[in-house]
């Protein structure tokens, strides 16, 4: 019988999370080879999920243990959701934490510096000078996360307008950093990078992180641009298409955020 951690091992282990969810629906699905799925504390500590009694193991072959009991029943509800296939698009939580596992706790420091180079040329800094409707709704939308990003964070980030890159303060960076480091464990780090390259903003990331906004909150402030496009000129079947599939990843990244906590 073929072992699954083979099987999902090229699909479940690419290291840009938006990339890795596109091969992943293209990748050939498995068989379910097991009937029942639990939960038990790991080996080492926190929460291991169980197929048929057997821990699984992530494409490296590393447990799939995480630290919490909500996260790991999260987890064995994604794998007891699988009917006839085991179909890893449909695994978006296990996919995550199969690239904390196999992937950022090998080198977090290179995770970490990534999405401070997104803070460097952060979304949310950037503003459009017309139309007046476009750069209004910017405002009310984008002005309270950057103010919560000064007085909170001590991060004061300069705003430009256009797309003439905007070099930002070594003193905004580094309190930015401060507040990352909360996160700074291979999950935690998992997930605010895929919210970060999702969102195009390292602030949304961590104003979700830390409370400040809903998953609802910060897509909508992520595509404020997008739906004001749409609004004004209307969208196509793919276009939707790809936006409620990134949509999807959103929701994971923050549902395992949330299940950290």
């Amino acid at each position: 019988m073929p072992d699954i951690r083979d099987e999902l091992s090229g699909a479940l282990s690419h290291e840009d999370p938006v990339r890795r969810a596109q091969i992943q629906m293209q990748k050939p699905v498995a068989k379910r080879f097991y009937k029942a799925v639990g939960v038990a504390d790991a080996e080492g500590g926190g929460h291991a999920v169980l197929l048929d009694g057997r821990p699984v193991r992530t494409p490296a072959k590393r447990p799939l243990a995480v630290p919490t009991l909500k996260l790991a029943n999260l987890l064995a509800a994604e794998w007891d959701a699988q009917v006839d296939i085991i179909d890893p698009s449909a695994m978006p939580l296990t996919r995550i934490v199969n690239t904390a596992i196999d992937g950022v706790a090998v080198d977090q420091r290179a995770v970490f510096d990534d999405i401070l180079r997104f803070a460097g040329t952060d979304l949310l800094c950037y503003r459009a000078d017309n139309p007046t409707g476009l750069v209004e709704r910017q405002n009310d939308i984008w002005n309270p996360v950057v103010d919560w990003a000064a007085h909170s964070l001590g991060a004061r980030f300069i705003l430009a307008e256009g797309v003439i890159h905007q070099e930002q303060p070594k003193e905004a960076i580094s309190a930015y950093a401060e507040g990352l480091r909360a996160f700074a464990t291979p999950l935690g780090l998992a997930c605010l990078h895929t919210i970060t390259t999702l969102t195009g903003s390292a602030l949304l990331a961590l104003a979700f992180g830390m409370g400040r906004l809903s998953a609802d909150e910060a897509w909508k402030a992520a595509h404020v641009d997008e739906d004001w496009q749409i609004e004004h000129w209307g969208t196509d079947e793919e276009a939707f298409q790809r936006r409620e599939n990134r949509w999807q990843e959103m929701q994971a990244a923050t549902a395992v955020l949330d299940a950290l906590r």
